[in-house]
């Protein structure tokens, strides 16, 4: 392993401009996973605080499942992570792509 790679932040901005550390990070345990939750999990991964394999350990998610919530973080901002309205981005995201 690079030597650079083991240097990690204290601190990131969170998706509300926040800043956020690992103890403020939502718990192991969470099982309800609102947009808020994602949105900060996936902002910790994108500034360096965790790795993608840390956080699936962590919080007992799959590659694929976090990786879309990075894809609808990237899309849509933090409403694209709301489950009720996931159709409606993903037809709005495959719209914008056509033109």
């Amino acid at each position: 392993m690079i030597e650079n790679q083991k240097i990690r932040p204290a601190m990131v901005i969170g998706p509300l401009g926040e800043p956020l550390s690992l103890e403020s990070l939502p718990s192991p345990e969470t099982t309800r996973w609102v947009v808020r939750r994602k949105a900060e999990v996936v902002a910790a991964v994108n500034g360096g605080l965790l790795s993608i394999d840390e956080v699936c350990e962590r919080y007992n998610l799959t590659i694929e499942e976090f990786a879309s919530w990075q894809r609808s973080v990237d899309r849509s901002g933090m409403q694209g992570l709301r489950v009720t309205r996931l159709q409606h981005y993903r037809d709005l995201y495959e719209r914008q792509l056509k033109y």
